[in-house]
């Protein structure tokens, strides 16, 4: 902080503003966590005025009473020549002059040595934290050279969090406009499976389930598809000599359908049926081929069909709606 700073001074300068007598409605503790960062986020240099009507201290009362006039304003930094702050003359204090009689006095008899200042780099959160506490009008900001480079009033905090919320606001609903339309767009993904290659196997699913993620569907429903996509996957790797996953992805549902060309499934009921596989003991020793496949689809699935031809490979189809109230 600036040596410049003193205690607070026994003659409050008051701008006769209701805002800056009301303080900020803003709370450095309570807030809404976005206003908080923007609070945190900013520096009293990104609000702070830099055009600043400045006075020394050899001119008179009645000058600055003529400044504030013409400028429309209710406080004049003083400076000296290498513009350090020396002090502040407040409206409060040519009313004094002129009610005493010394409007003409030298203003380094008359202002406020006293001052309350805040340095540049400082978070905003102390300049909102000074404004509800003191309750001045208008503030001094300082550097560390005790140099006078800027003003801030209540008017220029509430300004420019308004300003700054305003883009955040933009910001979000330009996000939030990005995954409804996302959402709303229909996607095609397509896998190839290899026989008996479990390095690759589960990649579908995977892929399936991160882009369902960017479109913000419930995760127990992306739970389902995911079942859905991986036993089917694992399917074709185990029993089949390769074949191909299709996804798409729909406003209202997600549609995997499952093609290889395989051996065909003779007996589509007993294949359907929990724990039946025709998987040989390698694949049993490396944990697949239990039998759950087809059965763990059609569980999850709101629409589930199967179509096999002995010799010629087999299409499974499963349908899960993004809205579905299914239960597992």
């Amino acid at each position: 902080m600036s040596d410049i700073q003193m205690e607070k001074p026994k003659k409050i300068e008051k701008d006769r503003n209701d805002a800056a007598l009301e303080g900020i409605p803003i709370s450095t503790v309570d807030s809404p966590s976005a206003v908080l960062e923007l609070i945190y986020q900013l520096k009293i240099k990104d609000v702070m005025k830099t055009a600043v009507i400045t006075a020394r201290k050899t001119d008179t009362m009645r000058y600055i009473q003529a400044l504030m006039k013409e400028n429309y304003i209710t406080g004049v930094p003083i400076v000296d020549d290498n513009h350090k702050l020396q002090g502040l003359v407040s409206i409060d204090d040519i009313v004094i002059a002129l009610d005493e009689g010394h409007i003409n006095c030298r203003v380094d008899e008359r202002m406020t040595k006293n001052v309350i200042v805040l340095e540049d780099d400082m978070p905003l959160s102390f300049a909102i934290s000074y404004l509800n506490k003191y309750r001045y009008g208008r503030y001094p900001v300082v550097n560390k050279e005790n140099e006078l480079v800027g003003i801030l009033t209540s008017k220029d905090v509430v300004g420019t969090l308004l300003t700054e919320m305003n883009r955040e606001v933009l910001r979000l609903e330009r996000i939030h406009q990005e995954k409804e339309k996302s959402a709303s767009i229909s996607a095609d993904m397509e896998f190839t499976t290899i026989r008996y290659d479990f390095e690759l196997a589960g990649r579908a699913s995977t892929e399936i389930k991160k882009a369902l993620k960017l479109r913000n569907i419930d995760l127990k429903i992306i739970r389902r598809i995911a079942i859905a996509s991986y036993e089917l996957e694992i399917n074709q790797v185990v029993h089949s000599v390769g074949g191909v996953i299709r996804c798409s992805i729909q406003p209202d549902k997600v549609i995997i359908v499952a093609s290889d060309k395989g051996p065909g499934i003779v007996d589509l009921n007993l294949a359907l049926q929990e724990g039946w596989s025709t998987a040989n003991e390698w694949i049993r020793s490396l944990g697949f081929g239990a039998g759950m496949g087809l059965a763990n689809t059609k569980r999850v699935s709101d629409e589930f069909s199967i179509d096999s031809t002995a010799g010629k490979g087999t299409t499974v189809r499963s349908v899960v709606y993004i809205n579905s109230p299914k239960d597992e």
